[in-house]
């Protein structure tokens, strides 16, 4: 008879995992995403009104066309594109969350306002 020993990982630890995992992408794996230019840059191309393109309000933003603005090297820009991208994501998406989430609990000696 053997003993199956089930080992529950903590919430937090799952959390800490997907973050590293998720920064570990969007930092390293992400520089070796295609140099192609993307489907609708192809078609134009291919249709030849790919010159009568004008730039997008956010090309002179910090982070645009996928790298970070004043740095040089493409790696390390695209890379902390990436973090910072993920970065700001969390920090809108937890933010939401914390404000739009259920409260399902109320405070003890608090009563119902529907009683």
């Amino acid at each position: 008879m053997s003993r199956r020993v089930s080992r529950r990982v903590s919430r937090r630890a799952s959390w800490i995992a997907g973050l590293l995992v998720t920064l570990l992408v969007a930092g390293v794996v992400s520089y070796y995403a295609s140099a192609h230019p993307d489907g609708l840059e192809w078609a134009a191309g291919r249709a030849g009104f790919a010159d009568t393109a004008e730039d997008s309000a956010a090309a002179g933003s910090p982070l645009a066309d996928y790298g970070v603005a004043g740095v040089g090297d493409g790696r390390l820009s695209g890379g902390l594109a990436g973090v910072i991208g993920v970065a700001v994501t969390l920090v809108l998406a937890g933010g939401l969350t914390l404000l739009l989430r259920r409260r399902d609990r109320q405070p003890a000696g608090a009563s119902s306002s529907r009683d």
